[in-house]
């Protein structure tokens, strides 16, 4: 059910944001990817793990890094990291013990990344006078 719940948002997200123009903005996809990476710091502050929420920032620093290279030089580094990030969603709870991270939140982040990188691999392959 979660990943069905992931698949449908994050078509919709993707519908909306192409519909309302949000991602003819270069900055939208950066932006998304740093929130994204940040909501394993909230389950952490929930978990009220500080060992969790020191792991957590650091991942999420370095998936801002990336929404940092993407903003400046190209949003392939954005579309490859929200897909990474669904990656590191199958792997998370091997690599950081967080008690706030609810059961079937991998699977909805897994399935939510995955298509929404490739909704933005998408977009930065369709010819487009507001080429990103």
């Amino acid at each position: 059910m979660e990943y069905m719940i992931g698949s449908i948002l994050a078509l919709a997200v993707a519908a909306l944001a192409a519909a309302v123009g949000f991602d003819r903005d270069r900055t939208f996809f950066p932006t998304i990817l740093m929130v994204i990476a940040s909501y394993y710091i909230l389950f952490a502050a929930m978990g009220a793990s500080m060992r969790a929420l020191a792991a957590e920032a650091v991942v999420a620093a370095a998936f801002s890094a990336f929404a940092i290279i993407g903003y400046k030089r190209s949003v392939w580094w954005v579309a490859a990291a929200i897909t990474g990030h669904g990656v590191f969603d199958l792997l998370h709870h091997r690599l950081i013990e967080n008690p706030g991270v609810p059961p079937w939140w991998p699977g909805f982040c897994l399935a939510f990344d995955v298509i929404f990188g490739a909704f933005i691999a998408i977009r930065l392959l369709k010819p487009s006078p507001n080429r990103l």
